[in-house]
């Protein structure tokens, strides 16, 4: 199976986190979360995104996670794909050059790449969304389209797969995402 790097980081989407974590690691593959300053056993804190029927999504507290890696400590070599969870950790994470460099040497080795609501925040940042579909949370579409992209505007249980990027619009989507990244994986 894969060996498979979350990057994450405070107040990321609880679902958005903790399901596909959870999910891999029930399909058979390794998993490693980590965050920028942080090391195996911190934790990070979540927050849950609904749709209300309001002009956007509310938020609400989430859950503790513990990240069971470090850091500092990874090579992205050593992993066979990457998933960016949403929320708003990846309006942060995508200044920090580390973060980026992971990010583009996923895209660079044509390594499966999953990503779902404001995970494409950090495909953005990293430049590595010229010529790909992605779909993200609607609020992203034009960081998608500035970066080359095109914007999949699909309903909110959906997802898409172009080449090695898999996206989603948001954690209803969780059943198709994360079983068209696993045939990636597989």
């Amino acid at each position: 199976m894969s060996h498979v790097l979350i990057i994450t980081g405070d107040f990321v989407e609880d679902y958005e986190n903790m399901v596909p974590f959870q999910c891999l690691q029930a399909m058979g593959h390794q998993v490693t979360a980590v965050c920028p300053d942080k090391a195996a056993g911190d934790t990070i804190k979540t927050a849950i995104h609904d749709f209300e029927g309001d002009q956007t999504y509310t938020e609400k507290p989430g859950h503790n996670f513990t990240l069971n890696g470090t850091f500092a400590e990874i090579n992205p070599a050593d992993f066979d794909a990457l998933l960016i969870p949403g929320g708003r950790a990846p309006e942060y994470l995508r200044l920090n050059p580390s973060v980026i460099s992971m990010v583009q040497h996923f895209a660079n080795q044509n390594k499966p790449i999953a990503a779902v609501c404001h995970g494409a925040q950090l495909l953005a940042a990293a430049n590595v969304l010229k010529g790909k579909k992605c779909s993200a949370y609607p609020a992203c579409a034009p960081e998608v389209t500035l970066a080359g992209g095109e914007f999949a505007d699909i309903p909110v249980d959906s997802a898409i797969t172009d080449g090695n990027l898999v996206t989603a619009p948001a954690w209803p989507a969780h059943p198709e995402w994360l079983k068209q990244f696993n045939q990636l994986l597989s």
